[in-house]
This record gives C-alpha cells, sequence and structure tokens, in this order.
C-alpha cells in the first residue's frame, strides 16, 4: 500500500504512513490524500475508511474491489466511485470528499494524478469539494482520449481497407468495436449516477455559486464525451458495414465471371449435345462435309459471336473491367 499526502493548496506531497494520513486528515485544513493498493491480493480485514479515521459506515466499499460506479450524498461528505480507462482498460477510482479533504483510493497505479495536479495548479482548488470534480472532469478526459484516439484507428482502417482489404483489418475492428461498447457501458451508469446527485444539490438553496459553475461543467463535458464515445460505435458499425460491402463487391465480380463464362458455353454445350444425338436425320441426311462445317462448326461460331454482342449489348464487360 502507498500513502501519499499532498498539502493544498501548495501542492506539495509526501509519502506517509496509513496512522499519518489518518492524523493529517483529522488536522490539516486542506489535504488530498491519495492510496494505491495492490492490484492483486486479500483484502484487508478493517476497511479502508475506518482506518483512515474517515468513519462511517456507509463508506464499507470505499478501497473495495468490483464494485461498480456510484455517487451518494452523505451529508457532510460526497463518496463516489470514478471510472476511467488505463491501458485499453476501465480501472475504477474510489473517492470521499468534504471541504476540508479529498481521498481517493485506487487498485494499482492511476494516471489521473498528473491531470489533477494541472488543474490544481491552473485553478487553485478552495476545498476538497473543488477537487472532487477536478477528478470527474480529469476521468472524463481519460474517456474522451481514449474515445479519440479509437476513432482515428477506425477511421484509417477504413481508408485502408478500400485500399487493400486484409484479414488482419476485421480483427482490429472487432477489437476496436468491442472496447466502443466497453467505453459506453462503464461511462453511461457513471454519468447517471453522479449527474443525479448532481441535480440534486443544485436544487438545493445552499449549494454556491461557484460549485454550482463546477456542476454546469461537468455536466457540458459528460454529454460531449458521451456524444463521442457514441461516434465511436457509430464509426465501428460503418467500418464494419463498409468491409461487408467490400466483400459484396468481391462476390458480385465473382458471380460476374461466371456469368460470362455461362453465356458464352451454355449455347455451344445446347448445339453439342444436340447434334450429338443419334436420330434419324443427323445419321441418314447429313453426310457431306459443307454441311457438317456449316451446322456443327459455323452454327459454333454463330452462337459465339451472338454471345459476345449481347454481353457487349449488356453491358457486362464494361462493369466487369470497372470492378477490376
Amino acid at each position: 500500500m502507498i500513502v501519499t499526502a499532498v498539502s493544498m493548496p501548495e501542492g506539495t506531497s509526501t509519502r506517509v504512513d496509513v496512522a499519518e494520513a489518518r492524523r493529517r486528515l483529522a488536522t490539516d485544513r486542506f489535504l488530498l490524500v491519495d492510496v494505491e493498493l495492490p492490484a492483486e491480493g486479500p483484502e484487508q480485514d478493517e476497511p479502508l475508511a475506518r482506518r483512515l479515521g474517515l468513519g462511517t459506515e456507509e463508506l464499507t466499499w470505499f478501497g473495495g474491489t468490483e464494485e461498480p460506479a456510484r455517487a451518494d450524498f452523505l451529508g457532510q461528505s460526497v463518496g463516489v466511485v470514478v471510472p476511467l480507462i488505463h491501458d485499453e482498460r476501465v480501472a475504477h477510482i474510489h473517492a470521499v470528499a468534504t471541504e476540508r479533504f479529498l481521498v481517493t483510493a485506487h487498485h494499482g497505479p492511476a494516471d489521473l494524478a498528473p491531470g489533477v495536479m494541472t488543474r490544481v495548479r491552473r485553478h487553485r482548488p478552495h476545498d476538497g469539494v473543488d477537487l472532487l470534480f477536478f477528478l470527474l472532469q480529469e476521468s472524463l478526459a481519460t474517456y474522451r482520449r481514449a474515445a479519440v484516439a479509437a476513432l482515428v484507428e477506425v477511421e484509417e482502417l477504413e481508408d485502408d481497407m478500400f485500399q487493400q482489404r486484409r484479414p488482419e483489418q476485421i480483427y482490429r475492428l472487432a477489437r476496436l468495436r468491442r472496447f466502443s461498447a466497453v467505453l459506453h457501458h462503464s461511462l453511461l451508469p457513471y454519468l447517471q449516477a453522479v449527474d443525479e446527485v448532481v441535480t440534486q444539490r443544485m436544487m438545493s438553496h445552499d449549494f454556491p455559486e461557484e460549485r454550482q459553475r463546477l456542476a454546469r461543467e461537468f455536466q457540458h463535458a459528460s454529454r460531449l464525451v458521451l456524444a463521442t464515445v457514441e461516434s465511436l460505435q457509430e464509426a465501428a458499425r460503418r467500418a464494419f458495414a463498409s468491409y461487408s460491402s467490400l466483400i459484396a463487391g468481391e462476390q458480385n465480380s465473382v458471380i460476374n465471371r461466371l456469368a460470362i463464362v455461362s453465356v458464352i458455353f451454355l449455347p455451344l454445350s445446347f448445339l453439342t449435345g444436340f447434334f450429338g444425338m443419334n436420330f434419324t436425320f443427323l445419321t441418314d441426311k447429313l453426310e457431306s462435309r459443307d454441311e457438317f462445317w456449316l451446322l456443327a462448326v459455323g452454327l459454333q461460331a454463330v452462337a459465339v459471336v451472338g454471345s459476345l454482342y449481347l454481353l457487349h449489348r449488356t453491358r457486362i464487360w464494361r462493369r466487369l473491367r470497372e470492378d477490376d
């Protein structure tokens, strides 16, 4: 377990143990505490919230595993489970915020710290709730970056398919479509939970104007990110449709070639079969060489010329060359 305490608004961070973090949470005026739990391993017997002195029975989920996205208003504090995208997978950060502190916990490393600290240096938060909104905004930023990168890759794959279709393209498209579904399915419950709490607080008369501004910025950013993720889903579906269209076009080209062969050889097969019959007229009346050349070869030539003329008139040749 790695515990980092960041003094606010100075932004100076130090590594501490759990006991020191608990003491500073009880005494410091404004503090950010980040707890990095082992990525794998057994859970602690004592809940993390109790070890840090957060002291509420409603925070038993804090620091646990397999917790879904949530947002709870707990009177003097707010508890949220914030999803983020880390190495193309969904990770979760648990956060508890009051006016005096923000405590976060996550299993394994998280990439939110640089972005949050950049916002801290730029906007100088007044309390832990402001820090919580920075955390929420940065989690949305990870979704936006992942969705935009995947969207660009889908567009590039679609362009490459029209130049040269390869089997690995459909495999990568399938992974991107699944990734877009993961983004959407993890983001939507999170936005719904947070929006419900934010809307309730914005309707309260004691909700400060500055907090209302941060809440509106979060709601606006969440709609934009959700629209970006939905655009990624639509682009992935369109790319699959384009791939299917290319396969259908290749199959049509093969069918056109078979149609040309059939148009040419079907009359020839009929004539060969007809004159191969041993009925009386053919065996007794058609005996000279001229009759043989006229009927056996001449009719074949006429059939071939007629077939080619028919193909030319129906523009099958031209369409086949355009497909090539």
